[in-house]
């Protein structure tokens, strides 16, 4: 028996890209660090906030690669001296990554309260309609 997957059904036809794109979700990555939200402002706006204490705007950088939303952090290294006597604010590296859908884009980024929120506009395509000429042979 054969494995019929996502993008081999016959009326799904170049939707072969959906099946590595779900897998690469799956492969993302599930730690909990950094805690995030992702709320939904309008039916077309969304707005992704990660809690970055200590983090400032030069340790974090946002890329968007083969439309996935990748969020990476950073921290300088500590000056010399200083001794901890409890350390309980994280200051490791990170990095977040989003899968985003045909058509969303970054809108912009702002930091806030020791909060990164990146805010997400989709974009909607005009309807098309093409007529298809038939040619004789």
């Amino acid at each position: 028996m054969t494995k019929l997957t996502f993008g081999a059904h016959p009326f799904l036809l170049g939707f072969d890209q959906l099946e590595r794109l779900v897998e690469r979700t799956a492969k993302s990555g599930n730690e909990g660090y950094p805690p995030f939200n992702i709320e939904q402002s309008s039916d077309n706006t969304f707005r992704i906030t990660l809690a970055v204490a200590g983090f400032r705007d030069e340790d974090l950088a946002i890329t968007v690669e083969d439309r996935q939303l990748v969020i990476r952090g950073r921290q300088a290294e500590e000056p010399e001296g200083r001794i901890y006597l409890h350390r309980g604010i994280a200051a490791r590296a990170f990095q977040r990554s989003f899968v985003l859908a045909e058509g969303v884009e970054v809108a912009g980024a702002q930091m806030e309260h020791g909060l990164l929120h990146v805010d997400l506009k989709r974009s909607l395509p005009d309807p098309v309609v093409q007529t298809i000429r038939i040619s004789r042979k």
